[in-house]
């Protein structure tokens, strides 16, 4: 029951961010071509690549629930075959031929290349010892938290190309920073959080050290937040 809720939910939160950044993108770009299913579903296939080895790889019994919402529930209703299909059938109603199989090819080639680059990121960060550091009693999650640093840059591009591009007002661009970034801190810090517990060490014992990893995460996302919001505005 636990994951069927957990599933709900990353599903809702996927269906939104699917919303938000397809409309934008039809937007900016215009619905000439299928740019905005094109946009969801290769950032889509990255991201879950990169996230299938951070969390299958990194096997934090207690979170099962947590990795279900993402890997299914997120990614599965943030990325859509169904939509690209439907837009694919209307270009060829349309007589829009080239465009049809342009659509097609793009759409395989590009998921398959990213999902694949998304893998190879993610065992390249998990490589060296499964992306942890180990001295002493001292544990170090590197991989996982250059993991949350990748999707925290990802999103300040999104964010500030969509906001430039659409008009979006400074109060709902605000507000849309404020839920999206916080919710990814607190739910990027509590899985290294679960992962240290797992590893052996004390909620009680070692609050300091657990809350210090949790503030350290936040201080990386926001540092490669602010990067790619950077990034976003000169594009």
């Amino acid at each position: 029951m636990n994951q069927l809720l957990s599933v709900a939910l990353g599903g809702a939160v996927g269906a939104l961010l699917r919303f938000f950044v397809s409309s934008g993108v039809y937007t900016w770009l215009g619905r000439g071509f299928p740019y905005g299913t094109l946009t969801v579903n290769v950032m889509g296939s990255f991201l879950i690549g990169l996230l299938t080895e951070a969390l299958i790889l990194q096997r934090v019994a207690i979170s099962l629930e947590y990795r279900a919402a993402i890997l299914v529930g997120l990614f599965g209703s943030f990325t859509t075959f169904s939509t690209f299909s439907l837009e694919t059938f209307y270009l060829i109603e349309q007589g829009n031929y080239g465009k049809a199989g342009l659509n097609v090819l793009i759409s395989v080639v590009t998921c398959v290349v990213a999902v694949w680059m998304g893998l190879m990121s993610g065992r390249t960060l998990f490589f060296y010892s499964g992306g942890v550091i180990r001295w002493l009693d001292w544990i170090f999650p590197y991989g996982i938290v250059a993991v949350n640093g990748i999707g925290s840059f990802l999103i300040g591009i999104l964010i500030a190309v969509l906001g430039e591009r659409t008009g979006i007002s400074i109060e709902h661009r605000a507000a849309l920073l404020i839920v999206v970034i916080g919710a990814f801190m607190t739910f990027s810090s509590l899985y290294l959080v679960l992962y240290l517990i797992e590893e052996g060490h004390s909620f009680k014992a070692e609050m300091a050290t657990l809350l210090s990893v949790f503030i350290g995460n936040a201080g990386v996302c926001l540092l490669f937040f602010w990067a790619g919001s950077l990034l976003g505005k000169q594009v």
